[in-house]
């Protein structure tokens, strides 16, 4: 009688192990299943975010295709000019060899694609990088990127300071020739302020990783001297 008794509770217990097991099989299976439907979802969810920020900017007129830059010439060799309004090496660049890129230009040597970037916003206390880079789309806007361009660089703030206000922004656009009343309500409104987190993030994702950087075709360009920036050209129409 005992041994059947036995036998029964050792049955029983052989029978509460294996439920144990089942539920817990269940219980991992369930919650793996949670984890790969949250892991779907965030997935999906993420790539419709990405999906909508990159689709979200408003490019302003004379932008290349892709929208990261704005077009100066039609020439056959494409001189990609990546710039911060707040580096001090880019406003020294201008200096040397803006007149020469923009001579390339005229005689239809170059097409030049200027990336107004935004990379240098830790240097100002008030985000100047990405302000002036806005607000020189809305100079692009206004067909007068390369004026307002190089008037930016003209009255340079330097860094770790507030950079320049929206005022004084507007203020340089009206005086190459902007109008105060629709430029004024660009920079106000920050209309291209999407448009330049696009250019920096497009700009980074192609590993640019410091401003200047002037490419040739493509190429990095090492000499940026006007006589360098020539000679690059030249070699690459040939």
């Amino acid at each position: 009688m005992s041994s059947r008794k036995g036998q029964r509770d050792a049955a029983r217990v052989v029978r509460e192990q294996l439920a144990r097991e089942r539920r817990r099989r269940r219980t991992v299976w369930v919650s793996a299943a949670a984890v790969a439907v949250l892991v779907i979802a965030g997935l999906i969810g993420w790539s419709v975010w990405s999906s909508q920020r990159s689709d979200s900017f408003t490019t302003p007129p004379g932008a290349n295709g892709p929208g990261t830059g704005i077009v100066t010439g039609g020439g056959p060799v494409t001189v990609d000019v990546y710039e911060d309004f707040l580096c001090p090496v880019c406003n020294q660049f201008e200096q040397s060899s803006g007149a020469t890129l923009e001579q390339l230009v005229s005689e239809n040597k170059a097409k030049v694609v200027y990336h107004p970037v935004a990379y240098l916003n830790r240097f100002s206390t008030t985000e100047y990088s990405t302000r002036s880079s806005a607000a020189s789309g809305c100079a692009a806007a206004g067909g007068k990127f390369r004026e307002y361009a190089k008037a930016l660089f003209a009255k340079q703030p330097p860094e770790g300071s507030a950079g320049l206000g929206d005022d004084e922004l507007i203020d340089i656009g009206v005086g190459v020739g902007l109008d105060r009343g629709s430029f004024g309500s660009c920079v106000s409104k920050g209309t291209y302020k999407t448009w330049t987190e696009h250019v920096t993030e497009e700009a980074s994702r192609s590993d640019v990783t410091g401003t200047p950087t002037v490419l040739i075709n493509g190429q990095p360009l090492a000499d940026r001297s006007p006589q360098g920036l020539t000679a690059a050209v030249a070699a690459a129409g040939r």
